[in-house]
């Protein structure tokens, strides 16, 4: 069998043996082709599984060189229908205190333990939020106690629906859940205008923006960035600190405001000592011990105050008169006060998917990349939550993801069972009013000093957000304006004074403003950005001509040299590879569409690839052989091929279509 001499009949051979006929190859042709191919800087020829026992030899090219495949060498893991990342390799492990991540079955014990702890942190937080709606407006009686019992059984279905995999609304997380101050002021404004029905309605027809966001998510893709996500984890807790500060001094009448620092400096100080120093049980109960040692410390300095817990009853069903209904939706009011409520659910919108990502992150011991199917559950599971608060007259109900980190970074338990339990305690704890006043009687000073550790492993967590994909100028000056606008505007909110009314409520929020903010820099940086150029075809073999004139066509138009010219065009046509590889078992009489969208930029040029293909993560898929042996099984070459030309590989999947950004850099002739 002669070997082909011209590159073009070369470049025939390479694509013949990656996908052409199935007829055996003598070793003499697939060595002679692998070196010419090397030679000649075209692809090597990489056999199909199907046909890999077929050919005698064997070649595995990696950055360096090439060496035969050896006999018995370990495949790639494969659970279900997706890589796992390797395990054993401190090198990959960024959460090593998980013990066990969402698919994995934590101990009962263990379960009941998580699910209490998170339950402790769900209603303190939910009867500080509706005790303060309630106390805005006056309200009090037969709503109060509709509130308080719908607020904590709504969040204890919506924890346990994040925690479910029902589809499109559960992503499978620990989240937990409760009634948000991010909606309180409208919610004020709302009742003081039309009334609790008023603020109702609003609340439903404002849940349908979460929706919409979610099913348009992969066409936001450019607007939802990391460095979005980070100023929102960081403004948080910018806002949030001063009011844990002020609980500290929140104090019993009588007391000396020294003692609520004595009670809260014992509660911090407990958890420090507990998670620098403490392990296995230690560690699990930090917590609960620093919170009943700052109890115990309150009890000697007179500031606990058991009143609520001996005037709760110990069963009691709600009193259904107090649900407020629902208002019309031709009142005037509603219309006025509409924009108002959708623009800061927009912004509530973007929070959650960036919450979704952060959670999938933060429950697993590897690295992983993000599953957007699982953001877009997450967002769709919000919205429930959102539109049954409305239904039932009470806040929103939002993540509390300050609160989800602390208690999986303190049990080292994110499996979903745990969440699922967490549930049902919330719901059972709607009906028994001794144990939520028995939680209320904790002291405020004990309750700020959780707040204020919580609120700094957020600030973390949106720090390490922000560098996970670099930090360049444009990045670094939108996190930098975003965090001084809403800083300054926490000290003093000149917005609220100056514009009034309900935009002024809306935009008195230093956190709308500051995610705002970021959005709006991330909008000018792209419509300010090179012109896009666009090319769509079939996900089919015949693509490579179109996709490799393409992009030399790109090239010559950014005026690279020769040698950036063919790493754009080798990177390119070894993602088409690599798509082809995990598009083996589509299911379809037609090939799916293909469509290629580039962007250059000063140096480099940003390929995405939108089409729909396997389950399988080509992100994941380089992770994985990146931490392999040197010689892996010939699956991979082509993915090890896409990892040596380009300088990173993101690979993004929603419903109903996959995108793979692929970065190329690039020298000017």
């Amino acid at each position: 069998m002669a070997l082909p001499r011209s590159r073009g009949a070369l470049q025939t051979a390479c694509r013949t043996a990656r996908y052409g006929d199935r007829s055996p190859r003598p070793r003499e042709v697939c060595l002679g082709v692998l070196v010419q191919c090397r030679a000649a800087g075209l692809r090597a020829p990489r056999k199909r599984r199907a046909v890999t026992s077929n050919c005698c030899f064997t070649t595995v090219i990696c950055s360096g060189g090439c060496s035969p495949a050896q006999p018995g060498s370990r495949p790639a893991t494969r659970r279900g229908s997706r890589i796992d990342p390797p395990r054993a390799r401190s090198t990959m492990l960024v959460n090593e205190h998980i013990r066990y991540e969402p698919d994995e079955p934590a101990p009962h014990a263990l379960t009941a333990i998580t699910a209490l702890q998170g339950a402790v942190l769900v209603v303190s937080n939910t009867i500080t939020i509706t005790t303060t709606f309630i106390v805005a407006f006056n309200e009090g009686g037969s709503y109060m106690e509709w509130a308080v019992f719908a607020a904590l059984a709504l969040a204890g279905i919506a924890v346990a629906l994040h925690a479910s995999t029902l589809g499109r609304l559960g992503p499978g997380y620990i989240l937990l859940m409760g009634p948000s101050a991010a909606y309180l002021a409208v919610c004020v404004l709302a009742v003081n205008e039309g009334g609790l029905a008023l603020m109702s309605s609003l609340v439903v027809a404002s849940s349908l923006v979460q929706f919409a966001v979610a099913a348009w998510l992969a066409q936001l893709r450019r607007l939802i960035t990391p460095v979005v996500t980070g100023v929102a984890f960081m403004v948080i807790p910018v806002t949030v600190i001063p009011i844990a500060i002020d609980r500290l001094d929140d104090v019993p009448p009588g007391v000396e405001p020294g003692a609520g620092l004595a009670v809260g400096a014992a509660a911090l100080g407990t958890l420090a000592l507990l998670m620098l120093r403490g392990s296995g049980l230690f560690r699990l109960w930090a917590m609960p011990i620093a919170i009943v040692l700052g109890c115990a410390v309150a009890v000697l300095l007179g500031v606990y105050d058991a009143q609520p817990a001996r005037d709760a009853a110990w069963f009691a069903l709600p009193e259904f008169s107090g649900w407020p209904g629902m208002g019309s939706v031709f009142d005037q009011d509603f219309w006025a006060l509409l924009l108002v409520f959708c623009v800061l659910s927009a912004v509530v919108a973007v929070k959650t998917s960036n919450e979704g990502a952060v959670i999938q992150q933060a429950s697993r011991r590897s690295p992983r990349s993000i599953d957007f199917r699982g953001v877009q559950a997450t967002m769709n599971t919000g919205g429930v939550a959102i539109l049954l608060s409305g239904i039932a007259g009470t806040p929103p109900t939002m993540i509390y993801l300050p609160s989800t980190i602390a208690l999986v970074g303190f049990t080292g338990v994110a499996a979903r069972r745990a969440g699922i339990a967490m549930g049902v305690v919330l719901v059972v704890l709607a009906l028994l009013p001794k144990v939520v006043g028995l939680l209320l009687t904790i002291p405020r000073p004990v309750t700020g000093a959780v707040l204020m550790m919580v609120m700094g492993l957020l600030f973390v967590e949106g720090m390490r957000t922000v560098f996970r994909d670099g930090l360049n100028q444009q990045r670094a000056f939108i996190v930098g304006v975003s965090l001084s606008i809403a800083i300054g505007l926490q000290s003093q909110n000149v917005l609220a004074t100056v514009i009034g009314g309900p935009w002024g409520v809306a935009l008195g929020n230093s956190v709308v403003v500051g995610v705002l903010a970021a959005v709006v820099m991330t909008i000018v940086l792209e419509i300010s950005g090179a012109h896009r150029r666009r090319l769509e075809t079939e996900l089919d073999t015949a693509a490579f001509p179109d996709v490799e004139a393409f992009l030399r066509e790109l090239g010559e138009a950014m005026h690279w040299n020769q040698a950036s010219t063919d790493r754009l065009c080798a990177a390119g046509e070894e993602t088409v590879s690599t798509m082809l590889e995990l598009r083996d078992d589509y299911e379809g009489d037609e090939a799916p569409r293909l469509v290629l969208i580039a962007r250059p930029g000063a140096g480099a040029v940003e390929l995405e690839f939108l089409a729909v293909f396997s389950e399988e993560n080509i992100e994941d898929r380089i992770a994985y052989i990146s931490d392999q042996a040197e010689v892996p099984e010939v699956g991979d070459i082509s993915f090890r091929l896409l990892r040596h030309y380009a300088s990173s590989v993101r690979h993004r999947k929603y419903y109903g279509i996959d995108i793979v950004a692929v970065e190329i850099e690039g020298t000017r002739q």
